[in-house]
């Protein structure tokens, strides 16, 4: 898709309002992430936006690039992930079902991490169905964290936000990575 430099302009000078903070996005971002939604009913379009015109790999990157962004993100949110289950279980006084399922969801997103990494790589080395593979591992390995909580025993919020989060990323990062194939 050609666009003039007038659009480009306007596209580049994009900004996307979240609550209070304003982000400038990149034109390919924006361009990218609404290739990916089109051709893709899946990709949340405003979170693709928000989230890969945020990081410093973005601006001027091309869809190759992006789909590698969006692999980064969601090692950064697994790992982050980690470290709040880590909070939890130290100050946690829940009871041993709920202590076991955080254990496993400590390990269940550090492979996440790991498998986010892996799609990075992968898609940087142009093995793109391996990368979205990894990406779906990603994915997979975050619901399981979910699954991982008894049935009397609610999953955390924080924990809920970070499988929303791995689960779009990889999304984006499927889709994004077929505009590239």
């Amino acid at each position: 898709m050609m666009l003039t430099s007038s659009a480009a302009g306007l596209l580049a000078a994009a900004v996307l309002a979240l609550g209070s903070v304003v982000v400038v996005v990149d034109a390919t971002v924006v361009t990218t992430c609404r290739a990916a939604a089109d051709r893709d009913g899946r990709v949340d379009y405003g979170f693709c936006v928000a989230e890969l015109g945020k990081h410093h790999d973005s601006p001027g990157a091309d869809a190759w690039g992006l789909a590698k962004v969006a692999a980064l993100t969601g090692v950064v949110d697994a790992d982050n992930a980690v470290y709040d289950v880590r909070d939890m279980l130290a100050r946690a006084a829940a009871g041993r079902d709920v202590a076991a399922a955080l254990g496993r969801c400590k390990e269940l997103y550090g492979a996440a991490g790991f498998a986010f990494a892996e799609a990075h790589d992968d898609i940087n080395g142009r093995d793109y169905a391996a990368g979205k593979g990894k990406a779906a591992d990603a994915a997979s390995l975050a619901r399981r964290c979910d699954a991982a909580f008894a049935r009397d025993a609610a999953v955390p919020p924080v924990i809920a936000q970070h499988s929303s989060y791995a689960s779009k990323i990889a999304i984006i990062c499927t889709a994004i990575t077929n505009l590239i194939e």
